[in-house]
């Protein structure tokens, strides 16, 4: 392990969900985590109108086997969403986790690994660096199952216990076996990288899943967003290609399709894209000239008849006739047959 990599590994810290702003949401899940044990820095609320605010974040998550088109739409999406100050949640998993990651990391985010292993077992090994770089970069490494030589943490999801006589599983619903003291843990990783997708889930605002094959960890994350309540979006992909065979089919239930980083910053600033779109509103009521901009102002009320536009306008008919047309010329206006026009 290199110099770099022990220094910010060095410290594992555990909380309860309760001790930080950031992952109180997760106490309103279901099978809520006792205890989450994290290297490097959980994300703070950030102060807006003099109000504390939960930082924007989005989970994005994917096949492992991506294509060209997954990479490009990944990477953009996580490095737009960065660039917005949104806070990137992914798994660092090969393919279109590590994708994201990398995206965030590129454009000065902060991004958070939540992994299926021990919080001291950075899996997969190759992907050491990468969560170097996380840390080094103010993000963080989650994970809900304790250090290996940690042996009277409470059981999580997924793992089991030695008492010194039987093999004891989590049990949410006896809570005496919770904190019991192991002499030895194992983890079930069939079971607990699926209990991991509930996490992902449960930090997010909104989950986008990018290129999914039919039965996939991605879709048991969008599964749990649903359940969670979150906006999910997937990516309309080729429909001969099996890793889009799973984003189609959520489309297909009612996920939101994505195609562009617009549309999940519309959903997270919506004044900023107001703002935008009453810019541009204003500029379409101003033309070349003065009577151009008259005729403009009179069609954005409402007014579709050019009768009426001569007569609010108190502009003689060839004016008229000569302007429109030359404003449908420029495309500023569309003629809707009869005489009766509507701005562009």
């Amino acid at each position: 392990m290199s110099t770099l990599f022990s220094h910010f590994f060095e410290k594992i810290n555990q909380i309860s969900p309760l001790e930080q702003d950031f992952t109180e949401v997760l106490m309103s899940i279901a099978l809520k985590p006792k205890i989450l044990y994290f290297y490097g820095k959980i994300p703070e609320n950030m102060v807006k109108n003099n109000k504390p605010m939960r930082p924007k974040t989005v989970a994005i998550v994917g096949s492992r086997h991506n294509t060209k088109y997954g990479e490009e739409v990944a990477y953009e999406l996580a490095y737009q969403l960065a660039k917005h100050g949104v806070i990137i949640v992914s798994g660092l998993a090969y393919g279109i986790d590590s994708i994201a990651h990398r995206g965030c990391l590129d454009a000065g985010g902060i991004t958070l690994a939540v992994l299926g292993t021990r919080i001291d077992n950075i899996y997969p090994k190759n992907h050491q660096s990468l969560a170097t770089e996380i840390l080094e970069k103010n993000g963080a490494i989650i994970s809900e199952y304790s250090p290996s030589n940690l042996q009277d943490a409470p059981l999580a999801p997924g793992e089991a216990g030695w008492d010194g006589l039987n093999w004891v599983s989590f049990d949410k619903n006896n809570e005496s076996l919770l904190n019991n003291r192991f002499q030895r843990r194992r983890i079930d990783p069939k079971l607990s990288f699926l209990f991991r997708n509930r996490l992902i889930a449960g930090l997010s605002d909104a989950v986008v899943v990018i290129e999914a094959a039919e039965q996939s960890g991605s879709l048991n994350t969008a599964t749990h967003a649903l359940n969670q309540g979150k906006e999910v979006f997937a990516v309309p992909g080729n429909i001969t290609n099996p890793y889009s065979r799973g984003c189609n089919k959520l489309i297909k239930q009612g996920a939101i399709p994505y195609t562009e980083p617009k549309d999940i910053l519309e959903l997270f600033f919506p004044e900023e894209y107001l703002k935008k779109h009453q810019k541009l509103h204003q500029a379409k009521l101003f033309g070349d000239t003065d009577v151009e901009t008259l005729i403009l102002q009179v069609l954005a009320s409402g007014v579709r008849s050019g009768e009426e536009v001569m007569v609010k306008t108190h502009l003689p008919p060839e004016v008229f006739n000569q302007t429109i047309a030359l404003l449908e010329i420029k495309s500023r206006v569309r003629a809707l047959g009869a005489n009766k026009w509507v701005i562009l």
